[in-house]
């Protein structure tokens, strides 16, 4: 994503990704600071399979940002934490990313931008 302003194909995939209730509630609980998958899913309260399917759509938007990490007793925990994201939704933000979409029907997914005739 380009500093404070993202593609129109990022801003898609971002505000999908929010739109869905439950994975805004995880952003919201990593809005308090960061934690591991078990500990999150139980302040969740949902499974850990399903947290990872959120948090996968969430990283891939660039929402959240996950690292693993060694416990003092060796086991291996993977952290998330909210990434670093400040967006503003104009009018005028709206229009440039709208400007620079390269999927022309959202339903097909990524693609070139179709040729005018």
């Amino acid at each position: 994503m380009t500093a404070n302003r993202p593609t129109g194909d990022e801003l898609v995939e971002m505000l999908a990704a929010l739109a869905n209730p439950l994975r805004l509630r995880i952003v919201a609980t990593l809005a308090g600071g960061r934690d591991y998958v078990s500990h999150l899913a139980r302040e969740i309260g949902i499974s850990r399979p399903l947290l990872h399917m959120h948090l996968q759509r969430l990283e891939a938007a660039g929402l959240v940002v996950g690292s693993l990490e060694l416990s003092d007793d060796g086991k291996a925990m993977k952290y998330f934490e909210v990434a670093d994201l400040d967006l503003h939704l104009t009018v005028e933000s709206l229009a440039r990313a709208a400007a620079t979409l390269t999927r022309p029907d959202p339903a097909t997914g990524p693609g070139e931008k179709e040729k005018r005739s």
